[in-house]
């Protein structure tokens, strides 16, 4: 009797990952960039002022990677309110 092995081979799904860049300006403050975080990207108040430092000190950072239309949203949200966001496909 032969045995026959079959494999079965999944085929994952990938789906496009995007992100949000804040960038740095001058015109608004540590606290409006830190609510702004945590009432659009769902932060938490010590992680949307871990960010707000990072673009402060590096000029720009990523602070929110999702799908496509979810970042689009939330970064129009961030431009409504002042801030200075585009959003990016993730490498």
């Amino acid at each position: 009797m032969t045995k026959v092995l079959t494999a079965t081979v999944q085929k994952s799904v990938l789906t496009d990952v995007f992100q949000i860049v804040l960038f740095n300006d001058d015109y608004n403050s540590f606290d409006w960039v830190i609510k702004s975080l945590v009432e659009v990207c769902d932060h938490e108040h010590a992680q949307a002022e871990q960010c707000a430092w990072i673009v402060h000190y590096n000029g720009k950072y990523t602070i929110k990677s999702g799908p496509k239309e979810d970042m689009i949203n939330r970064c129009i949200a961030l431009l409504d309110r002042g801030l200075t966001a585009e959003v990016q496909e993730a490498q």
